[in-house]
Parts: C-alpha cells; sequence; structure tokens
C-alpha cells in the first residue's frame, strides 16, 4: 500500500500534479491542508485514489480538522496541526494522537519536513509542497511501515 502525503500546497497546483504523476501506483494521497481548489481539480484527474483532506488555517472549504483511518493495520490521524500548536512543538497534536490511538500522525503547517518517533507514534510532516517543494511517501509493507521526504527538482 502507497500513500502520498502533502501539505501548504497554497495553490501550486503544477507542483501536485507532478507529484501524482511521479506516483501513479499510489494507492491512498493525503493532504494535510493549505490546499486552496488544486486538490479538487487534482481528484478529477486522479479519480483512482483515495484522498483525505483536512482544513488547513487557510482554506475557507468545508473540510474536516481530522480525519481518521486505518490502513492494513495502522491507525493514521491527518491534521493540519495549527489547532494543536505545531510551530511550537509537537506536545499538543502528540496528546491528541495517544487519545486517539493513532500509530501515525500527519501533519502540516510548519512548512518544515519532519519524521519522528515519540514512545512509539510517528509524527510526520511533509513539508510544503507549495514552498519547499517537499512531499511524504509511506509504503506499509507485509506489516513493516517505510517513510521518506521526497523533493520534485
Amino acid at each position: 500500500m502507497k500513500i502520498i502525503v502533502v501539505s501548504d500546497t497554497h495553490g501550486s497546483y503544477r507542483n501536485f500534479k507532478k507529484v501524482m504523476q511521479l506516483n501513479r501506483n499510489a494507492d491512498i494521497v493525503v493532504h494535510c491542508g493549505d490546499s486552496r481548489d488544486e486538490i479538487d481539480t487534482i481528484k478529477m484527474e486522479f479519480p483512482d485514489k483515495t484522498y483525505y483532506t483536512v482544513k488547513g488555517n487557510c482554506d475557507f472549504e468545508m473540510l474536516p480538522i481530522v480525519e481518521e483511518f486505518t490502513v492494513d493495520g495502522v491507525r493514521f490521524m491527518a491534521t493540519h496541526g495549527h489547532i494543536y500548536n505545531v510551530k511550537y512543538g509537537l506536545f499538543d497534536l502528540d496528546r491528541a494522537a495517544r487519545e486517539k490511538h493513532a500509530d501515525i500522525a500527519l501533519y502540516g503547517h510548519t512548512h518544515i519536513a519532519d519524521d519522528t518517533v515519540r514512545d512509539g507514534v510517528r509524527f510526520f510532516n511533509p513539508g510544503s509542497l507549495g514552498y519547499g517543494k517537499s512531499f511524504g511517501v509511506i509504503e506499509i509493507k507485509d506489516g513493516q511501515v517505510l517513510t521518506n521526504i521526497a523533493y520534485l527538482k
């Protein structure tokens, strides 16, 4: 199972489309907020994917603040992060992830890519696809979770 994680595209449809073209074999796409309207166009162009999209502090659409889902037994929590004050650390997000029994908490907002494990919970921020041109790839194979931060050239 291959999951693409993006955040903070801020209208950069071109970068988002390039990530999708490079990862046509992805099963799931998670957008961690500040997507403007490019997510709607991407969904139309790549309809064979499962999408999870959360509301960022710059989004005006009616989107959930938090999405929870399970893939191959791995529990995910996705959020933008602004309501958890992630620019000041992971304390609030850590507490929320543990309350939700998440194995992996996906977040954005900081525009800084991060892949941190704290006491068995992974905190994964793909950075900003709009500004830093980074995105995340998560693969789940035989119960193993493999993560990678990638960059567009």
